[in-house]
């Protein structure tokens, strides 16, 4: 009498140990059907917007699994492995989707920024160089992709000229973008005038005009409001938070520029910090967006305003357990008279 192979497993768990091995003649996989693989990678994305990274992960390798491969599938998996800083599988991830997809530009951008995870982390020639080829490859697939155009443009400007730094590239970055957009044109000068220039005049007036057209998409309000923040500007900063919310009223990056706000004003604390841990308490941690180490910073600002030390201390080492290199938190821990963790 023959007995199914899962039954006898499922007897051998039931009684909690196997009396012997059980061996079973392994069916080979059935590769998923499209629509299975569609459904794994919309799950995954559900996962990931949540910032269950893993789960994004566990969830996309058993589709990896099912048979044929799918560059979308490898794609989302380095995207969920640069969000959790695994950048040589990020790399290698992104890798197997570009080999599938050749010519796909989003792909080759993607791998061009988990090299640069890496090559940040361990300050490598190596994967620096392979940053800017990927960038390049991305532009000359797709000359439209913007994203792909920007980043090569703050490579051009960020890296040193032995990988490849070039200020004259990345201007000419600027033209293209201004050729496609001119919001993203003015964005895209702004940040050449403020990085090779040296000019934060000049920058502002592009940035004024990003203003002056009323974007309907919230990340160019973003991006100014990042700018008016470096110059301590709190009221145009505030002022450009109000816009956003036109923009876009519900995007939860507003509470962390509004918490901001409110601390470089020293206005409406109380206001300030109810912003900020909203923020916290309701958006994952994305490479994207502001990060949690940085809203605990302004947190911990606050609460120096306040005079409590010790919940400024407290905050700043919890910065600093997110995000080490976080300078400020450290150095304003440190004027407290209180140790990093």
């Amino acid at each position: 009498m023959t007995v199914e192979c899962g039954r006898i497993a499922r007897l051998a768990l039931a009684v909690g140990f196997a009396l012997y091995p059980v061996r079973c003649a392994q069916a080979a996989p059935q590769p998923a059907s499209p629509a299975d693989t569609s459904a794994t990678i919309q799950a995954a994305q559900r996962q990931f917007d949540a910032g269950d990274y893993s789960a994004a992960i566990t969830t996309l390798q058993q589709a990896t699994s099912q048979g044929t491969p799918s560059a979308e599938v490898y794609f989302w998996l380095a995207r969920s492995y640069y969000e959790v800083h695994d950048y040589d599988s990020a790399i290698a991830q992104a890798g197997k989707a570009v080999s599938l997809d050749p010519k796909n530009s989003v792909y080759h951008m993607w791998l061009g920024r988990t090299y640069g995870g890496k090559a940040d982390r361990e300050n490598s020639f190596s994967a620096a160089r392979k940053v800017k080829k990927e960038f390049e490859d991305a532009v000359q697939l797709d000359p439209s992709n913007i994203a792909a155009r920007r980043d090569l443009e703050e490579y051009c400007l960020d890296a040193p000229w032995i990988v490849g730094g070039s200020k004259d590239e990345a201007l000419e970055q600027v033209s293209g973008i201004a050729a496609l957009d001119p919001v993203e044109g003015h964005l895209a000068r702004a940040l050449y005038d403020f990085s090779a220039l040296k000019r934060p005049d000049l920058a502002e007036s592009e940035y004024r005009q990003v203003l002056d057209a009323k974007p309907k998409r919230i990340e160019p309000y973003l991006e100014v409001a990042n700018f008016y923040w470096r110059e301590n500007r709190p009221a145009d900063l505030d002022a450009t938070i109000q816009a956003a919310g036109q923009a876009s009223p519900g995007d939860l990056r507003l509470s962390y520029f509004r918490g901001v706000v409110g601390v470089l004003q020293n206005t409406n604390l109380a206001g300030a910090e109810k912003s900020l841990k909203l923020y916290l308490a309701s958006t994952p941690e994305r490479s994207d967006w502001p990060s949690h180490a940085a809203a605990r910073e302004w947190l911990g600002r606050l609460y120096e305003l306040q005079g409590k030390r010790l919940e400024a201390a407290e905050q700043y080492r919890a910065a600093l357990q997110l995000d080490p290199k976080n300078k400020e938190a450290r150095d304003r821990l440190a004027k407290l008279g209180e140790t990093s963790p």
